[in-house]
């Protein structure tokens, strides 16, 4: 029973499912997938979307942010040296689908500053972290986001050859950013690791003066997870 339980979990982790596309994604029986998932949702491991379709409770959530992401938890004192080392305030970005997501963040003190609080959500279409991204994900997974960026194919062949992008108002209007990838041990992307500022402080070409700290910093970040 713990084994249908999992593919119930399973189908709807990966999109809202009615009880008969439960029935067609499992092979289950659909008196077995009703009370399966009727009972995940009484321990709120499954929810109801706005159109009763099946989907992943808030208690997955809560269980998730009561494990320590190890990223996360080495990233904390690296971006701090980052931004303290820049000057500029630090983020740490992950991809989820065609977005990409500040899961750390380490902030300027004072002074005019590009904040972006633990949590958002930005496009892959813009900006140095989504040229990162872009740049060392794998070209089937880009299909719905590539006609829509605003750099190019060649943009990213020079992304990947130097190990760091930049942006200048790429993004947002009045803002540059400079970042570098965070890989794991198999080469695989982990993340996008970028300070960002004011053009007026970072300059029209920030990679020069800043992609050495910043990949430096994803060098650190690399280490500690494989410590």
């Amino acid at each position: 029973m713990l084994d249908r339980s999992v593919e119930i979990l399973a189908a709807v982790g990966r999109e809202p499912r009615s009880l008969a596309e439960l029935v067609a994604v499992t092979g289950l029986p659909r008196a077995t997938a009703h009370r399966l998932a009727v009972a995940l949702e009484s321990h709120r491991l499954v929810g109801r979307d706005g159109t009763g379709r099946f989907v992943l409770g808030s208690a997955i959530g809560e269980l998730a942010a009561a494990v320590p992401d190890p990223l996360v938890v080495a990233a904390g004192p690296i971006l701090t040296w980052l931004r303290d080392e820049c000057g500029e305030s630090a983020q740490l970005y992950r991809r989820d689908g065609a977005e990409r997501v500040c899961v750390a963040a380490a902030e300027r003190a004072s002074g005019l500053r590009t904040t972006v609080p633990v949590g958002s959500r930005l496009p892959l279409t813009a900006g140095s972290g989504a040229q990162v991204i872009c740049a060392w994900a794998e070209p089937d997974s880009l299909v719905d986001v590539l006609p829509a960026v605003a750099f190019t194919n060649r943009t990213l062949g020079e992304v990947r050859r130097r190990g760091w992008a930049q942006s200048v108002g790429q993004r947002e209007v009045g803002v540059a950013s400079v970042s570098a990838p965070v890989r794991g041990p198999d080469r695989r992307l982990l993340a996008a690791v970028s300070v960002s500022g004011p053009v007026d402080r970072l300059g029209r070409n920030p990679g020069p003066r800043f992609a050495p700290a910043v990949q430096s910093a994803a060098a650190r970040l690399e280490a500690a997870l494989r410590a």
